[in-house]
């Protein structure tokens, strides 16, 4: 049986100030003082800026050696490829080399790639998906669908074939999005909370008021057995809160790792 770990989606939050963090800490040293609570980070920063080595390193030597990094594909990767070969292997290219920090010490878990809802189900994003994996052969891979139509078991099989793992969600109950189901498709299982904010998922002024939402006890112990399943079917499992508003993740991820070590 493989473990579970348990961190956030991104740590430089203001608004975690006197939630998590001390009122007075500055912003350079966020990184140390999470590292000391929580064994596992994952960077969205990554989505929105193609990172680069320096800034790689510079996260890396504020993290003891046991530490992870989850890092989300830039948004060219995801949203805005190309389909041209040539295009995208640049891109791949400048965003694997600002990993090299990371990957040289030991502390990169995985690259998460996750698809908007527009992101079907069709033979040209499958073939994208052969394509990431052709381009990073050697990578731990994550795969976040946003849209209900790649629900099928011919799916799973098709990541399972390919080495690419499955993102299980927790997300609100709307039409189109993906149920809380769990499967395991590599040997990483990868879970992600965004909240059950339904009210604010489509229709919002901020893209944070999608994610504004705090877990119950009795929510999360929904996905106890659910967590334990996928620790059974893999090495190890990560498991990220994406409710970071009000540092609702922090508090959801001790909620459930106390109900995990029970």
């Amino acid at each position: 049986m493989g473990i579970a770990l348990v961190g956030t989606s991104g740590f430089s939050y203001k608004d975690w100030r006197g939630v998590f963090y001390p009122e007075n800490i500055k912003a350079q040293t966020m990184l140390n003082y999470y590292a000391q609570q929580f064994p596992l980070l994952e960077l969205d920063f990554s989505y929105y800026q193609m990172p680069n080595f320096k800034a790689m390193a510079a996260m890396e030597e504020k993290t003891p050696d046991n530490f992870l990094f989850c890092v989300k594909a830039h948004k060219s990767m995801t949203h805005e490829f190309s389909r041209v070969p040539s295009e995208d292997r640049l891109n791949f290219k400048s965003f694997t080399q600002a990993m090299e920090p990371i990957r040289q010490a030991g502390k990169l878990g995985c690259l998460l790639f996750q698809f908007p809802w527009g992101f079907k189900n069709t033979q040209a994003n499958r073939s994208y998906l052969r394509f990431i994996r052709d381009e990073l052969p050697d990578e731990e891979l994550i795969i976040e669908f946003r849209n209900v139509e790649w629900v099928q078991p011919a799916v799973f099989n098709y990541l399972r074939g390919l080495k690419l793992g499955f993102c299980c969600v927790d997300e609100p109950k709307l039409k189109g999005l993906f149920p809380p189901l769990v499967t395991a498709t590599s040997e990483l299982g990868y879970i992600r909370f965004h909240g059950r904010n339904a009210a604010k998922w489509w229709k919002n002024e901020h893209p944070w008021e999608r994610y504004d939402y705090l877990y119950s006890r009795e929510e999360l112990e929904e996905w106890e057995p659910k967590i334990l399943k996928l620790t059974g079917e893999t090495k190890r499992t990560f498991v990220l809160f994406n409710n970071c508003h009000a540092g609702h993740a922090v508090i959801n991820a001790r909620m459930l790792i106390e109900l995990l070590l029970r």
